[in-house]
């Protein structure tokens, strides 16, 4: 077995490191089938085809995750998706918040080869699942981007609009896959308003208006030349 790659987070205990050596991204997640279909048609209308599956269940090589404050990515058709992610370490479950980037154009062709192209930020917060199942439906996810120099509002909306994290361990388990210690699984995103395109920065949120606090992360994108 490959060795985990570990990552630094800040929790309410303190910090702790955590060995990574699954990453899981999970589509089509969506608990709110009205808000799935506008993700599904948004993405139909740059080319990426209905998936045969809800949800389905994609793996990416743990290489991609990254706490950097910038990724580089190749060609200007790239953009990012705001996310929570499980992570299991230690037999506990955690909550973190981070962005499925993905590269538009190879998602026509292929989704699983668009996703493995893109490094995947997340965030240096966890919080544990634990404390948030009493308030779950409350969390809210918020992505904001800078097009053109001008920063938006890129996504917004309820974590509701997904599956909640133990159905979604339960699916992948139904799929095949082994959900464990140093896995970790993003766990599906929102319609975008004003529709997908990139930027030059992305922020990501994952708010608690019960407990009165918010993780997030940001992080830069340098185009590098697609010289064919």
């Amino acid at each position: 077995m490959p060795l985990p790659t570990h990552f630094s987070f800040e929790t309410p205990e303190g910090p702790l490191a955590v060995g990574i050596d699954t990453l899981v991204i999970a589509g089509w997640t969506g608990r709110d089938k009205t808000a799935m279909e506008a993700h599904i048609a948004e993405l139909g209308a740059i080319g990426v085809r209905r998936p045969a599956t809800t949800p389905c269940f994609y793996r990416g090589a743990k290489s991609l995750l990254t706490q950097a404050p910038k990724i580089q990515v190749v060609g200007g058709e790239t953009s990012g998706e705001v996310e929570f992610f499980v992570l299991q370490h230690n037999g506990a479950l955690w909550v973190g918040v981070g962005s499925d980037h993905t590269d538009r154009a190879l998602e026509t062709h292929s989704v699983s080869l668009s996703k493995q192209v893109c490094a995947k930020p997340i965030g240096r917060t966890l919080w544990p699942l634990g404390d948030l199942e009493d308030h779950w439906d409350a969390l809210m996810l918020r992505s904001f981007a800078t097009i053109d120099g001008t920063r938006m509002p890129y996504q917004g909306g309820p974590v509701t609009t997904m599956l909640a994290p133990a159905d979604l361990i339960a699916g992948y388990r139904e799929a095949g896959g082994t959900f464990e210690d140093g896995t970790l699984m993003f766990c599906g995103t929102l319609a975008v308003q004003g529709g997908v395109r990139p930027a030059t920065r992305f922020e990501i949120e994952v708010h608690d208006p019960v407990a009165a606090r918010t993780m997030s992360h940001a992080y830069d994108i340098e185009v590098l030349p697609d010289a064919g």
